[in-house]
């Protein structure tokens, strides 16, 4: 790695992150952060040119099935499985404005 992370860069890291850590615990996210950044330095040394791209590492075929169209489950089954309903819609947490998040 060509510089050294620092105590500053690593508070800033869990700030952009949202972490919150302690003081105590910020030599110990370094030391481990500064590992995973040299595995990967390690992994982009690694020669590739010449290499093709793989999807996965055995030959398969996605199956499709025929697009047929069928019947809608009915609202109450849907309403039934959910984690969470509100009448006869889904209840889901807000993701807009003050409600948190995304």
């Amino acid at each position: 790695m060509a510089e050294a992370l620092t105590d500053a860069d690593i508070r800033k890291i869990a700030k952009l992150s949202r972490l919150s850590l302690q003081d105590a615990q910020v030599s110990s996210v370094r030391a481990q952060l500064s590992s995973i950044l040299g595995h990967i330095a390690q992994l982009q040394a690694v020669p590739v040119e010449g290499v093709e791209p793989l999807a996965h590492p055995l030959r398969i075929v996605n199956r499709l099935d025929a697009d047929e169209p069928k019947p809608p489950m009915p609202v109450e089954d849907l309403l039934r499985n959910a984690p969470a309903v509100e009448g006869r819609f889904l209840a889901v947490p807000k993701v807009l404005g003050d409600g948190g998040g995304a």
